[in-house]
């Protein structure tokens, strides 16, 4: 079997809306490695999008999952409940920032996460009004779309958004924006298009993911933190793609003397299997009543199995303290490039969570054409690679925290020729 003649069948098979980054198409694979059908290795720095922070097929999450296999697969929680679901609630409501009382629901997509928290606002709150951020990122559904602050390809003809949802711009220095001015439109927002006492929430990513992997300056999160208290609005953190160590902390809002109302959480959850969960204060997450929150397929006990697992992993073997080490070394090899390639503007991210922005050499320019020529190089060379960013000029870096030594060094030469290759070229 080729790769080309299955992405042949799947041009006839498969909507076109469904994008791909690359045309590998997948054997097998074990913790930082992917080999495709042709038998051609990768070494993955994708992770699934930040799904598989302890690897692909983690021998104690593969072994969870099929000792779950031997019970049973499905009832539904909401009809046959089972022990494992609340025992990973408990363990959440322990581990989640926040020195109060809290409670948990479990749902499938990091999408599924964000609505049933505006949900649970909303209806703690009475109110409807969502502020976001520019860049964010927060799904694909209508209520995700809307809050998303990313147009192409994700808002592209898809109509109207859902309503009282206003963005706000996300303070990134390196393009002009700083956090005075991120506050003072956030302020004339409430002067000019909503009262703050009709705001249930305001979204917000502890490091923007999709949007080019930029953190949240320590000044707007007190800031928001303030505010929120001052109108009663409640703080949510979007924790899907910063979650479960990925920043050197368990949580990204661990970076933070702020406690969040509500946390959402999916991807490196459960270590490649769907479940996503919400988890705040108690009497926020009491708000909805029976049945208004939940789902068919909501807390799968597979997925329930994968996470205990996971988070057993990540504590014993210190993937907090793996991913500091991980991104340091990546970030000071990504440094050296920097007097050699003009186009490197910034390196930057917590722990694990690292990437790089490319730009025209001599300015802030966004240079997405010599991005994905990188991106291109990498995976000619056996290294899968992510872009992002509104501008799509920015590489993230997503390999398994588990990746190992070797194998990472191996990731590391290959990255630093194909920005050298790449650069040489553009000359």
């Amino acid at each position: 079997m080729k790769n080309s003649e299955i992405s042949a069948r799947k041009n006839e098979a498969i909507s076109r809306g469904v994008g791909m980054t690359t045309q590998v198409y997948a054997a097998k694979a074990e913790n930082a490695e992917v080999w495709d059908v042709e038998g051609r290795r990768y070494i993955d720095f994708a992770g699934g999008i930040a799904v598989l922070n302890t690897g692909h097929r983690h021998p104690k999450v593969i072994d969870a999952v099929k000792k779950q296999l031997d019970c049973f697969t499905h009832t539904c929680h909401q009809v046959v409940p089972y022990e494992n679901y609340v025992a990973l609630a408990e363990r959440l409501n322990k581990l989640v920032p926040g020195d109060f009382p809290k409670k948990t629901i479990f749902a499938t997509t990091g999408a599924e996460a964000v609505e049933n928290a505006v949900k649970i606002a909303r209806c703690a709150t009475g109110r409807s009004a969502v502020i976001a951020f520019t860049g964010g990122f927060h799904g694909r559904t209508f209520m995700g779309m809307a809050l998303t602050g990313k147009v192409v390809p994700y808002k592209v003809g898809f109509g109207s958004m859902m309503g009282d949802v206003f963005h706000v711009p996300f303070p990134i220095e390196l393009h002009g924006i700083d956090v005075e001015t991120s506050l003072d439109v956030l302020d004339k927002l409430f002067k000019a298009d909503v009262d703050p006492k009709r705001v249930a929430a305001i979204i917000i990513e502890p490091v923007q993911g999709e949007g080019g992997f930029y953190d949240v300056p320590r000044a707007l999160m007190k800031a928001l933190r303030q505010i929120c208290d001052e109108h009663g609005i409640l703080l949510i953190a979007d924790e899907v793609q910063t979650g479960f160590a990925r920043t050197g902390k368990l949580f990204g809002m661990e970076h933070y003397d702020v406690q969040p109302d509500l946390m959402t959480m999916a991807k490196s959850l459960a270590g490649g299997f769907p479940l996503s969960a919400v988890t705040g204060r108690a009497e926020l997450m009491d708000a909805p009543g029976p049945g208004g929150l939940g789902g068919t397929y909501a807390g799968n006990p597979l997925a329930i199995a994968a996470a205990h697992a996971v988070l057993d992993v990540i504590e014993e073997e210190k993937l907090c303290d793996r991913a500091n080490q991980l991104g340091a070394r990546l970030k000071q090899r990504l440094q050296a490039l920097r007097s050699d390639v003009g186009q490197i503007s910034d390196i930057r991210g917590p722990g694990f969570m690292v990437a790089v922005e490319f730009a025209v050499p001599g300015s802030t320019k966004p240079n997405a054409d010599f991005t994905n020529a990188v991106r291109l190089r990498a995976l000619e060379k056996g290294v899968i690679l992510l872009t992002c960013g509104v501008y799509s000029n920015v590489v993230r870096f997503l390999a398994p925290i588990t990746i190992q030594d070797e194998v990472f060094n191996e990731a590391l030469d290959v990255i630093e020729s194909s920005i050298r290759e790449c650069a040489e070229e553009a000359k």
